[in-house]
C-alpha cells in the first residue's frame, strides 16, 4: 500500500496523541494500517474468529509469557512466546504485530497502539472484505463467544447472539455456550439442533455431540456438517465442539450427552462429503485446541483446512500437517483470520493467509454494530462502570501458571475465608488491566463471568492439595494431546512449588510449600476456591473480589512467580 502525505499526517496525529516523537516511532504507528493489506487470491475467502468471550467492545489482552510444549512440541509453534516468538516469525520488537502477538513491552505498547477487538471494528473489516469479494466469503465462529462478560451472563447469551447475527456469521461450533443457564436446552433455543433451527441465522454444527439417554453410541444432537456454495466451489464444513465439555464443566449442563474427539466419525463425514456431496474442499471448524487439531490432522485423511480455537493461540501462519492447514485465531476479538483459497476441480490449488490484528484505533467502528452494542449495554452501563480500585501493576491472566489478576482473585478468597490456600481455575479468558488504570466492576466480571461462580471453603489435607495439582498438571502436560482436557495450570494462592512437565503423572509437583513450609501430607489446611464442579453455596466470586478491591483501593501484585519450572 502506498502511504500518501495525507495518510502520513493523519497517522502522525494519532502517533502524536500517543506521545510518540521520533520518526521511527511515527512509522511504527503507521504500520497497523498497512497490516490490513491483503492481496486477494482464488475464488474462496474464509474468515474466522474464535474465543471472543463476549467482549463486545475493544479490550487489552496480554499474550502469555510461558507456554511449555512436551517432547517434540518444545520450541515449536504454538509453544513460542516473547522474544522467541518474534524471532521465529521475523516480527520487529515494538511493532504493532509484536504488541498484538506477544507480552513483550506490553504496557508500553498498549498505550501506543490502544485496545484491540470489538465487534464494531470486526464488523468494519468483515463488511470491507465482503464488498471486495462478493459471493466468495464464508465467515465462521469457533465458539466461546456467548460467555465471558457481565452482559452475556445477565442476558444468558442473548446480547452476543444479536451481535453474531448482525455480523453475519455463517457457521458456528460451541464450547462455553453449553454452560449458559439451562445448558443444552439453552443451546438448542439459541442455535437449534439437527432437526430444527434456533434464533441464530447461520448454521450450527457439531459432529461429536451425542445423546446417550438410551445408551451408547447415542444419537447426534446437532448437524455434523453443512455444505455451502462459495465462489463457484462446494465447501463441506464439519463442526467439532470442545471434546471435554462434560469433564471440564459441571455435568448438570450437559446431562445424558457424550462428546469426545471422535476422529473415526470425523473420517466418515469427510468421506461422505467427498463421495456423496461432491465437495471441492473440506473445512473443519474446531474447538479442540491446537495440539489436538495437529494430531487430528495427522489421523484423518482429506481435510483441507482446520480453523481451530480453545487454546487462544494467535498463529501468524498456518501449521501444515501433510496437506492440511491448521489455523488458530487468538482470543477476545483481537484477530480476524483471512484465508484465501483457489479451489477448482475438487481440490485446493493455492492459498494465502493473514492473521489480521483488529487494532481499534486504526479500524473505524461500524455504525450499525456500534448502535447495537450501545443498545445492548445501556441498561447496565452505570453498574459496570463502578470504580473499585486503582491498579499499580499490570493485571493479566493468560499463561501456563499464575497470572497477576489471578493473584488478586486468590488474595480476595484468602482474605474472605481466612484461608491458608486458595485455588482459582486456569481459565485462558480474562481481559488485561494496565498500570494506573481504574479497575471497574466490569473488569472483575471479565475474569469471573460464568454460571457456576460460587465460592467454597473447606479443610484439605496436604496430600489432597498435591493430588489436585497433579491432576491439573496432567491435563496440561500429558504427552498425548488427546488426553489434555483444556485450560492452564490451576492458580494456587498461599503456596509455592516446582513443576517438572516432563515427569510422569503423580510426579510433576515438587517442593510444594504452604506459608513457606513444606506441605505435610497428613495436616489439614483451610482452603478456598470457586468455580466448583459440585454445587456449593458460598457468595459468588465477583462479589468477593469486588468487596476486596473496594477495601484495598490500590492493587500491587509482586512480580515474583509462585512456580519454578524444572528444566
Amino acid at each position: 500500500m502506498e502511504v500518501t502525505r495525507r495518510d502520513f499526517l493523519k497517522l502522525a496525529a494519532i502517533a502524536g496523541a500517543a506521545g510518540l516523537a521520533r520518526a521511527d516511532e511515527v512509522w511504527a504507528a503507521l504500520a497497523p494500517e498497512r497490516l490490513l493489506d491483503f492481496e486477494p487470491l482464488g475464488n474462496v475467502t474464509l474468515l474466522h474468529t474464535t474465543d471472543t468471550h463476549a467482549t463486545l467492545r475493544p479490550v487489552y489482552y496480554r499474550e502469555p509469557d510461558t507456554l511449555l510444549g512436551i517432547g517434540p512440541e518444545r520450541g515449536q509453534p504454538p509453544y513460542l512466546t516473547g522474544e522467541a516468538f518474534l524471532a521465529h516469525y521475523a516480527i520487529a520488537r515494538g511493532s504493532a504485530e509484536a504488541y498484538a502477538l506477544t507480552h513483550v513491552d506490553f504496557a508500553e505498547l498498549a498505550r501506543r497502539y490502544g485496545r484491540m477487538g470489538g465487534y464494531a471494528h470486526l464488523a468494519t473489516l468483515v463488511k470491507r472484505i465482503r464488498a471486495e469479494r462478493p459471493g466468495r466469503v464464508l465467515l465462521m465462529d469457533g465458539g466461546d463467544t456467548l460467555q465471558g462478560s457481565a452482559t452475556a451472563l445477565w442476558t444468558n447469551g442473548a446480547d452476543m447472539l444479536e451481535a453474531l447475527n448482525l455480523l453475519g456469521v455463517d457457521v458456528m461450533t460451541p464450547h462455553w455456550e453449553f454452560t449458559l443457564a439451562g445448558g443444552v436446552a439453552r443451546v438448542k433455543e439459541l442455535f437449534g439442533d439437527k432437526d430444527s433451527r434456533g434464533a441464530f441465522r447461520g448454521d450450527f454444527v457439531a459432529q461429536n455431540v451425542m445423546d446417550i439417554s438410551w445408551g451408547p453410541p447415542g444419537e447426534p444432537v446437532f448437524r455434523p456438517y453443512v455444505v455451502r456454495e462459495v465462489g463457484g466451489a462446494r465447501l463441506g464444513v464439519i463442526g467439532q465442539a470442545f471434546p471435554y465439555t462434560p469433564v471440564s464443566h459441571p455435568q448438570r449442563y450437559v446431562p445424558d450427552l457424550s462428546f469426545g474427539i471422535r476422529d473415526g466419525e470425523m473420517q466418515k463425514h469427510v468421506d461422505e462429503l467427498r463421495a456423496k456431496h461432491k465437495v471441492d474442499a473440506v473445512v473443519v471448524l474446531s474447538h479442540n485446541g491446537v495440539a489436538v487439531d495437529l494430531k487430528l490432522a495427522a489421523r484423518v485423511r482429506g481435510i483441507d483446512v482446520i480453523l481451530g480455537g480453545h487454546t487462544h493461540d494467535g498463529l501468524p501462519a498456518p501449521i501444515r500437517v501433510g496437506e492440511t492447514l491448521v489455523v488458530n485465531s487468538g482470543a477476545h476479538g483481537k484477530f480476524l483470520s483471512r484465508l484465501d483459497l483457489d479451489v477448482r476441480d475438487g481440490r485446493v490449488r493455492a492459498w494465502r493467509y493473514k492473521l489480521i490484528p483488529v487494532l481499534s484505533q486504526f479500524v473505524p467502528a461500524d455504525a450499525e454494530m456500534s448502535a447495537l452494542i450501545a443498545r445492548l449495554r445501556a441498561p447496565y452501563e452505570a453498574k459496570l462502570a463502578e470504580p473499585l480500585a486503582v491498579s499499580e501493576s499490570l493485571l493479566f491472566r493468560r499463561g501456563n501458571f499464575n497470572g497477576s489478576f489471578d493473584e488478586v482473585i486468590l488474595q480476595a478468597l484468602m482474605a474472605h475465608y481466612g484461608a491458608e490456600v486458595a485455588f482459582s481455575p486456569g481459565f485462558r479468558w480474562g481481559i488485561t488491566v494496565l498500570p494506573g488504570q481504574t479497575i471497574t466492576l466490569e473488569d472483575v466480571y471479565g475474569h469471573t463471568a460464568l454460571s457456576y461462580p460460587n465460592t467454597w471453603s473447606r479443610e484439605m489435607t496436604g496430600a489432597e492439595i498435591k493430588a489436585v495439582m497433579e491432576d491439573v498438571a496432567d491435563n496440561l502436560f500429558n504427552p498425548d494431546p488427546y488426553l489434555r482436557q483444556g485450560g492452564d495450570m490451576a492458580r494456587v494462592g498461599g503456596a509455592t512449588y516446582t513443576i517438572d512437565p516432563t515427569a510422569k503423572m503423580g510426579s510433576r509437583i515438587l517442593d510444594l510449600r504452604v506459608g513457606g513450609a513444606p506441605v505435610d501430607p497428613a495436616r489439614r489446611y483451610k482452603a478456598a476456591g470457586w468455580a466448583s464442579m459440585m454445587e456449593v453455596d458460598g457468595p459468588p466470586v465477583w462479589d468477593v473480589v469486588a468487596a476486596y478491591l473496594r477495601q484495598v483501593k490500590r492493587v500491587r501484585v509482586e512480580e515474583r512467580s509462585r512456580v519454578r519450572v524444572k528444566a
